[in-house]
């Protein structure tokens, strides 16, 4: 009988913790509403009424690295060659409430770009926005390839080359003065170099941790991973008892000081910034100022739905929050481990 309870009390704590935070959320759009339409959901922060309307996607997100296009230089070494584009968008950042944002490549967060140590990586940035951008990569490159003077005004065009170097999880964002609008706005993504002997084996995902000021006050109105508010509440994570999962985490929270990131009912190997192969911290907890990053591995010994979520109540209260679904996994001989 307790076993027949278990399941369904599980989804009743699910639902009744849903509508909670789905309530808070309804009464903060409420609140910062500066224009609506009915038909259509609340339009929050308007700026022109012919942008593009997106639906963001952070399952895909979740899992999808772009290499770019693959070519090998006469001296043999790989080249990755992408393309980035900014323009002005509209997002839906929490069920039916939309905002005006600047995106590269009609996402936010933007691209996942990713390439191994030693590669030569050659960005085409186009900006169809309406303000001017830039892209700004962590790690290290030419003082011309910073991408902090070289402002790009609307219909302008710039290219960014540079060494994958060194191996780590890092980040670019726009550096156009006001930095945090920008940023706030959606113009940043996950940048990873690879170590040039690989990591083991392990299911991989990026988790951009996030927030929107929606109404300016340098204040953030929403909180999500990977861009839309609750997400992973709605559609929890799939994964199997003893799978080895990776995941590359990076902070781009801005106007709060500190973000964090918190695992039930397991701890995790926490490899700071993914500089380092060998030395790792064993924990539950990882917490992160703007533009921190990290890679954490871990893998579940018994199955449930686990919650994961920001530490920071109030962050996971605003959408900051999400489920694994942790289900028996198969072994090699057909056997469950």
């Amino acid at each position: 009988m307790l076993q027949t309870v278990k399941p369904v009390l599980t989804k009743v704590v699910i639902v009744a913790v849903l509508a909670v935070m789905i309530t808070t959320a309804a009464v903060i759009a409420t609140a910062t509403v500066s224009n609506d339409s009915s038909d259509e959901g609340v339009l929050l922060s308007p700026m022109n009424s012919m942008v593009q309307k997106y639906s963001l996607d952070p399952d895909k997100y979740l899992t999808e690295f772009n290499y770019g296009r693959v070519s090998t230089m006469p001296d043999g070494t790989t080249l990755r060659e992408f393309t980035l584009i900014a323009e002005d968008v509209q997002i839906e950042v929490s069920p039916g409430v939309y905002f005006n944002a600047w995106a590269y490549n009609g996402t936010v967060p933007g691209p996942t770009i990713r390439a191994t140590e030693g590669d030569s990586v050659r960005v085409e940035f186009l900006n169809k926005g309406s303000h001017p951008h830039t892209i700004h990569f962590h790690g290290i490159h030419a003082g011309d390839m910073d991408g902090v003077i070289e402002w790009v005004y609307p219909g302008g065009r710039f290219v960014y080359e540079f060494t994958a170097e060194p191996f780590g999880v890092f980040l670019y964002h726009c550096h156009v003065n006001p930095i945090e609008e920008h940023i706030n706005r959606g113009l940043y993504g996950a940048y990873i170099v690879d170590p040039k002997t690989p990591r083991p084996a392990a299911t991989e995902m990026v988790m951009l941790l996030n927030g929107y000021d929606t109404d300016f006050d340098t204040e953030n109105n929403f909180y999500t991973v990977n861009g839309v508010a609750f997400h992973y509440m709605h559609k929890p994570i799939t994964i199997k008892t003893g799978e080895p999962v990776r995941i590359y985490m990076i902070n781009l929270l801005e106007f709060d000081q500190i973000n964090n990131f918190h695992l039930h009912g397991n701890v995790f190997k926490l490899y700071r910034t993914g500089t380092i192969l060998t030395n790792y911290e064993l924990t539950d907890m990882f917490t992160m100022s703007q533009a921190e990053r990290g890679m954490i591995e871990f893998t579940y010994k018994y199955p449930g739905m686990y919650m994961f979520h920001a530490h920071k109540i109030e962050f996971a209260d605003k959408g900051w929050n999400g489920f694994f679904n942790v289900v028996e996994g198969e072994t090699t001989d057909g056997g469950v481990t």
